[in-house]
C-alpha cells in the first residue's frame, strides 16, 4: 500500500475491457500489473459487465470494468503505463474499436484537463458509453470527486443502450492476488 499525505497523489478512474482469449483473467492480470507498480495503487473495482461491441460490432462481447487508482504519476505518465500493460498483455491495434486482448482507458484523474495529441481528459466519450458510465458508477463516490459522480449518475440517466450491458460477475480481484496491499 502506498503511504503519502493526500496533497501528494491524485485519484484516477480507468475504465478496462477485453473481448479476446480469457477475458476475465485478462482483465485480472491487468489490475494486478497496475496495483504491482510501485507508484500505482488500485482502490476500488466495479463488478465485471458483459457488453455488446460498439463501432465495429462483428466481433465477440466484451467484459468490461472500472478501476479507481491512486497514484503520485502525472496523467501522461499513467497513460504511458497503461500503454505499456496492454502491449504486454499482447494488445493488437489492428482495426479501430476492433477485438483487442485488453483496452485500458484512462477516464478521469482528479479533475484535471488535458487535450493534447497523446491525451484527452476527462475521457471525450465516457458520458457516450454505457459500458463505461455502468461500471464507474460502482466505483465513484457520492458526492465527491469535483462532480464526476453527479456526472456519471445524469449521463447514464440519458444515455440510451444499457440494455447491451448486463452483469457477469463481481470482482474477485483482491481474492484472486493475494491480501489487500499486495
Amino acid at each position: 500500500m502506498i503511504a503519502h499525505s493526500t496533497s501528494e497523489y491524485s485519484e484516477a478512474y480507468i475504465a478496462l475491457g477485453a473481448n479476446l482469449g480469457d477475458r476475465e483473467q485478462t482483465l485480472l492480470e491487468a489490475l494486478t500489473l497496475l496495483d504491482a507498480h510501485h507508484e500505482i495503487e488500485v482502490l476500488r473495482c466495479s463488478s465485471l459487465y458483459e457488453t455488446e461491441p460498439v463501432g465495429y460490432v462483428d466481433q465477440p462481447s466484451f467484459l468490461n470494468m472500472a478501476a479507481a487508482v491512486q497514484t503520485r504519476l502525472t496523467p501522461e505518465q499513467l497513460l504511458t503505463e497503461l500503454l505499456d500493460i496492454e502491449n504486454r498483455l499482447g494488445r493488437v491495434r489492428d482495426i479501430r474499436w476492433g477485438p483487442r486482448t485488453v483496452d485500458l482507458d484512462l477516464l478521469w484523474m482528479d479533475g484535471q484537463s488535458r487535450d493534447t495529441e497523446l491525451l484527452q481528459l476527462p475521457h471525450p466519450r465516457m458520458g457516450e458509453r454505457a459500458f463505461v458510465l455502468v461500471p464507474l458508477s460502482d466505483i465513484v463516490p457520492e458526492g465527491e470527486l469535483s462532480g464526476l459522480y453527479t456526472y456519471v449518475h445524469s449521463s447514464l440517466s440519458v444515455l440510451d443502450g444499457k440494455d447491451g450491458i448486463q452483469l457477469w460477475k463481481t470482482c474477485n480481484w483482491r481474492a484472486a492476488s493475494g491480501p489487500f496491499g499486495s
